[in-house]
């Protein structure tokens, strides 16, 4: 189990990597702390968490202050109703830099697909731990789809509706959300069924079986945590993911742990 002190000499050097113009990637941070890239997911879950515990949040660019006004108006109203006067007024640009970032109400909603759903930090962890186990694997791919969600999982499942809805804007969206992450999580919960470390079901529903329980935790958590108490949601995170692993635990194992509730 890694100490704090690992995690602080960690961090420092995630701030002295962080400390240019860009934000690194974690094989970056990996380099620059000297450990592997498992190590940081399993300190701190995500990569956003770890930017944000280092300090190394960036001055918004006028393309990013366009996607999350972009991403409050479609929550609000849907794309339809998207105004692009409003979306610059709101952004603080002109409506000229909003066109030339984004021509059109498709390509908008694309990246915004791209930029807010959770599929595609869920495809970074699978990059970074291709062939790990799932007690590895499915913890840091968890916290990447409530990073992703994090203070936003109204708007977001307003962009789901959006994409269930069919409208040729959102189309390019729709195909460019299924291209990456979501086929990657199936793929690779598929190999690790026929490897006998997870318990055999359809892919698509075991990712249900975790993403729901996420998403409702997420919804209702100011509610839950007054009524069970001061647990941090990183601590509720985890209970989610345990209970989840245990339910796909390989069906022998199943069996004997069963068998020894029933001694």
């Amino acid at each position: 189990m890694p100490s704090e002190t690992s995690r602080d000499e960690v961090l420092a050097a995630a701030r002295h990597v962080c400390a240019g113009e860009r934000q690194p990637t974690m094989d970056e941070f990996a380099a620059a702390a000297g450990v592997a890239v498992r190590t940081l997911y399993r300190l701190f879950g995500s990569r956003a968490a770890l930017l944000r515990e280092a300090g190394c949040a960036q001055e918004l660019s006028a393309r990013q202050r366009v996607l999350d006004a972009a991403l409050e108006q479609v929550g609000r109203g849907g794309l339809a109703e998207l105004s692009m006067d409003e979306l610059a007024a709101t952004a603080g640009v002109s409506r000229a830099t909003v066109y030339r970032l984004f021509p059109g109400k498709s390509a908008l909603f694309s990246e915004l697909i791209r930029a807010f759903s959770p599929w595609e930090p869920v495809a970074d962890v699978l990059d970074a731990l291709p062939n790990g186990h799932p007690d590895d694997v499915m913890p840091a791919v968890a916290q990447a789809i409530a990073d992703a969600m994090h203070d936003r999982v109204g708007l977001l499942l307003r962009m789901v509706f959006e994409l269930l809805q069919g409208d040729p804007d959102t189309a390019e969206g729709m195909r460019h959300s299924m291209a990456r992450g979501l086929p990657d999580l199936v793929g690779y919960l598929n190999d690790q069924m026929q490897a006998g470390r997870l318990r055999e079901m359809r892919p698509v529903l075991a990712i249900q079986l975790l993403a729901g329980p996420i998403v409702v935790h997420l919804l209702t958590r100011p509610l839950a945590e007054g009524l069970i108490g001061a647990e941090t949601p990183q601590e509720l995170l985890g209970e989610i993911v345990h209970a989840w692993l245990r339910a796909m635990a390989p069906e022998a194992d199943a069996d004997a742990d069963a068998d020894a509730k029933d001694d």
